[in-house]
């Protein structure tokens, strides 16, 4: 399957895991529209531009069902389509369960889950008329395993697993799939900020002995955003970290 001028959509993708799956899909020719809540920056959309592809910027915040439906009726009105969509957007509000506020907990199921459930409900619509599509869902190695200090991100993320898989079974039939990718550790920002004995700490508990990249991610969508006979799975990247 090719992907030019194919239309995707990515969830959170001003930097790390949903830029670089921005990066792979434009060097496959396909049409990004990108998102996040703050603007971004004018050279990511001219490096993505230069591999001859259409780059849309559409702010908002997913974790709004109206400003959700808004982004997905532009996408239709301005391409027409929506080919892929890619559920990335999430947070962390990372504390010890008795420490943990109820507003931690909201904003990040506000996020993670209910953000990946406004768009991917207004995003099927547009998939069932067309017979066709592609959802791909971020979820993590800690909504598979649990995490200590992250009750509300691996519930929200282990939401997310549950939602892939009766998704996928509601509209399979229509020629649309729907997968989640539960990534490891992986090298971004955010783990950048981690101390070196903690880095080293994770390492040691990950069998393949490194740090997975964003391109190990970016990949990964590539093949689910290919593969048309896949659909309801959770794809784990993550060392072998968890098995």
């Amino acid at each position: 399957m090719t992907l030019k001028d194919k239309v995707i959509f990515i969830s959170g993708s001003s930097r790390g895991i949903g830029l670089g799956i921005a990066r792979i899909f434009a060097q496959n020719g396909a049409h990004v529209v990108l998102n996040g809540r703050k603007e971004i920056a004018s050279d990511i959309i001219q490096e993505l531009e230069n591999y001859g592809v259409k780059v849309r910027v559409l702010l908002g915040d997913v974790s709004s069902f109206e400003e959700t439906k808004r982004m997905i009726a532009t996408i239709k009105d301005e391409f027409g389509r929506l080919d892929i969509l890619v559920n990335n957007a999430g947070i962390t509000r990372d504390q010890l369960l008795l420490r943990m506020s109820e507003e931690d907990f909201d904003d990040v199921y506000a996020i993670n889950l209910k953000g990946t459930f406004n768009l991917t409900k207004h995003a099927i619509a547009l998939m069932l008329k067309q017979k066709s599509g592609t959802i791909i869902n971020i979820t993590s190695v800690v909504g598979l395993a649990g995490n200590a200090g992250q009750v509300n991100y691996a519930s929200s993320k282990a939401g997310i697993i549950g939602l892939t898989k009766a998704t996928a079974k509601e509209v399979a039939a229509r020629g649309i799939t729907c997968n989640a990718i539960a990534p490891g550790y992986i090298k971004t920002e955010m783990t950048q900020q981690l101390s070196e004995k903690t880095k080293e700490s994770i390492i040691q508990s990950i069998p393949a002995r490194s740090i997975g990249t964003v391109d190990d991610i970016a990949q990964a969508a590539l093949y689910l955003a290919q593969a048309k006979y896949v659909t309801g799975q959770v794809l784990s990247v993550n060392g072998g970290m968890y098995m």
